[in-house]
């Protein structure tokens, strides 16, 4: 294969599904069944082993066959039970002899008695009784024993008793499945198969795809579905097929069933002396396959997943395969494109791709398969490598009816077998778990809702930004919609705040909150809502080196003067309580400390300067007392060095004291070097000062 991937291997049109082979035996071993069809095979007496193999096309089912079928569905729906035969018996007198189980028996004698309780009727009724089940009478169960297909009471045996048994336990056997109705803990879920199975009585089961019929197919209708797609209608009944896997596609047109007016004329057939050849049922119209370099040898997966998952590879064969990829799909595409007046006439379709491949065909414009088309269809079984032979066994695994031959006791077993295979249902709990509380969902704003909360939200940032202007403007217009100055901030604004004139004191807007208290007369009397403002306050509260008051406990009652951080703002409440008193209770309800006097405030700023300059020169005379004091210190050192005596020349012979020489060597005794040196330093810088200050004062 060439590494370019440009090598597209293709066949052509075929209008014949088979070569080499007669169209006879095409239509025999692979299309389906002749005209003739065999009274045995209606009454399940088949003795040839290839009658026994025949398959049947699903679109060209016998008539007859037809007629006989039922939907296979024992598991979920048992037989009708016998009970219609029940009937009352009258009621009967305590002074004669009777039997309290079998319905209507009554007796002369003893003897009558006790032959009743050996017959066949009174042992029945025992043991249906014993299994949940309603005796009958004497007349019903004549009938069922007239109904066995082997009449084993009136058999040539020369045990009367064994008969009799057998006929029992025959009966009995035959309706245990319907003596007891299953407890809820039994009841098992039958799953859900791809094939929907019809029984023709005695022992001929055929089973049929169910992607066949429509999706929102109920199960019970199955078998009218089967019936429908029988008729043949006008240019037959179309199928489009198509795979794609590891760069391989094949694709098929196919008619799986013949138009109507393609009928043989069985006048032609009559003239001739050797019958025409039938015609076979199905022929593909169309097909394509081809192939491009897409995977990795022995690698698995396309390029393009694994870019997504592992990152873009820079090879050469990467660019390959990604150039293959591209190629492939446009080479699909344009044959649907080719292909889209086949394919608008097809009854299903069939597709065969994995997530990342249906993009190739669905869901891209204008494309020719829409996305949510009810024609769509997976293959409801394995498939292998697309090509022409894999999409011609699909076709026939679709369109061939499966045949079964099995009596109703071996289906009755296997139903048996499937159900005890089949897990049980878990015990749910006496008591359920309570339900958890469902979210509320967000409810949708209309356009008048979301005018109103961006009015709110406007106002808001206005006033915490001390923008005037704007909201002066703003409040004349849209100040009565709003509910007034006094109006409560709305619960979906997250703000802790309840009115416009605790924002602006918070904010530490003193313009805003004159405009608010004098103009449009806010009520300051409001109460703060929550103690999470409280929180904030005292930690700005804290940083603020105004003369704040102190704030209340956040369960004490707190008004927006307890809200203001500086003193201009509250200095405005002051001076409005001053000016206008008898607008709001002020000292009580509002927590204003007092009002606003021009005079006593200035007398008090004034009383504040002196004190600070009296700080101020208290601090200078206590700086000057300190440096005339370390002055003096000095003189008293310097004159200590001047009149200090020479040391004393010791003898080296003479006896010296314990600890040490005396003198300067006795203050560093014990020290470090380090600090030793320090000391010399400081000695040293001093004797220098001492120097300087007498050749300073003889001069």
């Amino acid at each position: 294969m060439p590494r370019g991937g440009d090598n597209v291997s293709s066949t052509s049109n075929s209008t014949s599904f088979l070569t080499g082979r007669s169209a006879k035996s095409a239509d025999t071993m692979m299309y389906g069944i002749s005209d003739s069809y065999s009274d045995s095979h209606l009454n399940g007496l088949i003795t040839n082993p290839a009658q026994m193999a025949q398959r049947y096309h699903v679109f060209s089912l016998p008539p007859e066959l037809l007629e006989t079928l039922t939907p296979r569905n024992l598991i979920s729906r048992p037989p009708p039970e016998v009970s219609t035969l029940v009937q009352t018996a009258p009621p009967v007198s305590d002074n004669t002899r009777a039997c309290n189980i079998c319905l209507g028996a009554i007796f002369a004698d003893v003897t009558e008695q006790r032959s009743h309780f050996r017959s066949d009727w009174h042992r029945y009724n025992v043991k249906i009784r014993l299994r949940g089940g309603n005796p009958v009478t004497e007349p019903a169960f004549a009938q069922l024993v007239d109904g066995l297909e082997d009449s084993l009471s009136g058999s040539a045996s020369s045990d009367e008793s064994s008969d009799d048994s057998d006929a029992v336990k025959a009966l009995v056997s035959k309706i245990k499945p319907t003596s007891r109705s299953p407890s809820p803990s039994e009841k098992r879920q039958t799953p859900l198969t791809a094939v929907s199975w019809f029984h023709s009585p005695p022992s001929t089961q055929i089973g049929v795809y169910r992607m066949l019929f429509p999706m929102d197919t109920p199960a019970p209708s199955y078998l009218t579905e089967l019936k429908k797609i029988q008729e043949r209608v006008k240019g037959g009944r179309k199928w489009a097929m198509f795979m794609v896997a590891g760069g391989h596609f094949a694709g098929a047109i196919v008619e799986v069933s013949r138009p109507a007016e393609d009928q043989d004329s069985t006048v032609s057939a009559k003239a001739k002396k050797k019958p025409p050849k039938p015609k076979p049922q199905m022929s593909i119209l169309k097909q394509k396959t081809f192939h491009r370099y897409t995977t990795r040898r022995k690698q698995g997966g396309s390029q393009s997943v694994n870019d997504n998952s592992k990152g873009a590879a820079i090879s050469a064969g990467a660019m390959l395969r990604r150039y293959g990829e591209q190629a492939l799909r446009d080479d699909i595409r344009n044959l649907l494109l080719d292909w889209a007046d086949d394919i608008q006439d097809c009854e299903r379709i069939w597709l065969r791709a994995s997530v990342s491949n249906r993009r190739i065909f669905l869901d891209y414009e204008n494309c020719v398969i829409n996305k949510g088309d009810d024609r769509l269809r997976t293959f409801p079984f394995p498939t292998r490598r697309p090509t022409q032979s894999e999409l011609v066994r699909c076709l026939l695994e679709l369109t061939q009816v499966k045949i079964s031959h099995l009596t109703e006791e071996a289906l009755r077993a296997q139903d048996e077998a499937l159900l005890a295979s089949l897990p049980k249902p878990k015990v749910t709990p006496s008591t359920a778990p309570a339900a958890a509380p469902e979210k509320a969902k967000p409810q949708r704003l209309t356009k008048e809702e979301e005018a109103y909360r961006e009015k709110w939200s406007r106002l808001l940032d206005m006033i915490s930004k001390g923008r005037s202007e704007p909201l002066r403007s703003f409040w004349e217009r849209e100040g009565a919609s709003l509910g007034g100055v006094d109006a409560l901030i709305p619960e979906w604004t997250g703000d802790r705040r309840a009115s416009l004139l605790q924002v602006a004191v918070q904010s530490g807007q003193e313009d805003v909150t004159r405009w608010l208290l004098y103009e449009l007369h806010a009520d300051p009397t409001i109460i703060v809502p929550s103690s999470d403002v409280y929180q904030a306050d005292k930690a700005a509260n804290e940083s603020d080196a105004s003369d704040a008051p102190p704030l209340q406990g956040a369960g004490s009652r707190r008004t927006a003067y307890d809200l203001a951080r500086t003193r201009a703002v509250r200095d405005v409440f002051r001076q409005c309580a001053g000016d206008h008193p008898d607008w709001w209770d002020w000292f009580g309800a509002a927590r204003v400390p007092s009002t606003f006097n021009k005079e006593k405030e200035e007398a008090r700023d004034e009383k504040k300067k002196q004190r600070k300059k009296g700080l101020k020169e208290k601090m200078r005379e206590r700086e000057a007392r300190e440096r005339e004091r370390e002055g003096k210190q000095s003189d008293v050192d310097d004159e200590q060095v001047e009149t200090k005596p020479e040391p004393r020349s010791q003898d080296p012979t003479a006896s010296r004291k314990l600890g040490g020489s005396s003198g300067a060597a006795d203050g560093v005794l014990g020290l470090t070097v380090e600090l030793r040196a320090k000391v010399e330093r400081e000695r040293r810088a001093r004797a220098a000062e001492a120097r300087l200050k007498v050749l300073t004062g003889s001069r």
